[in-house]
């Protein structure tokens, strides 16, 4: 047995166990709490005449941050696709077919990246519908209309956007580890040790 498979492992169940973190707490982390700081914005400038354009630049800011993310996750998911058929074709090749450690995290890390890239395309999409609600006039029977949908609307957005800026640092350890395998599970152990300390919500820090 290849003596990689072990250090691959790990990389591979660290990244998997703090995705499985996210998903038990969601309530406990940043996410939510930014979620609803983003619902209760959109209420707050939807009630304010005059508005529309604060809102229209945040949400084109927040849109061209996305559409930035948006870039590097599908450049680096082309290369990635170039890096990883050489070896797709030669574990085909072989006469037992097994997966390599290597192909293993080539093809993690084109998960990761394709997830990156479709979530902050959707990210883009949403703050688009986003920014034309917060371009209608506050008052107008329009945004009375439209301003629950907006406020769907940022939520999902910022969470996707969370989603595909997380993957894309996940991919630090992936690399690491299809450098040196050893370095693998320390690397995935210290970018989840930083990612928990910015995704984890200080309620003392926040007044609440």
């Amino acid at each position: 047995m290849d003596a990689a498979w072990t250090p691959v492992g790990l990389t591979v169940a660290v990244l998997l166990g703090y995705e499985a973190l996210l998903v038990l707490l969601p309530r406990r982390l940043a996410a939510a709490r930014h979620a609803g700081l983003r619902e209760e914005w959109l209420r707050v400038v939807s009630a304010q005449p005059g508005a529309e354009l604060l809102a229209v630049q945040t949400l084109r800011n927040s849109l061209m941050s996305a559409t930035l993310l948006a870039s590097t996750a599908a450049l680096a998911l082309m290369g990635s696709v170039t890096l990883a058929a050489p070896s797709l074709k030669a574990s085909l090749a072989a006469s037992s077919g097994a997966p390599s450690p290597r192909l293993v995290l080539e093809l993690v890390l084109l998960a990761l990246l394709f997830a990156s890239l479709a979530s902050t395309l959707m990210a883009v999409r949403l703050y688009n519908h986003a920014g034309f609600i917060g371009g209608l006039p506050v008052g107008s029977p329009g945004r009375a209309r439209w301003t629950e949908a907006g406020v769907g609307y940022v939520r999902r957005a910022g969470l996707l956007y969370g989603v595909g800026l997380r993957q894309l640092v996940l991919v630090v350890p992936v690399v690491a580890a299809m450098l040196l395998p050893t370095a693998g599970p320390v690397a995935a152990l210290l970018v989840v040790a930083v990612l928990y300390s910015l995704d984890r919500f200080d309620a003392d820090a926040a007044g609440t």
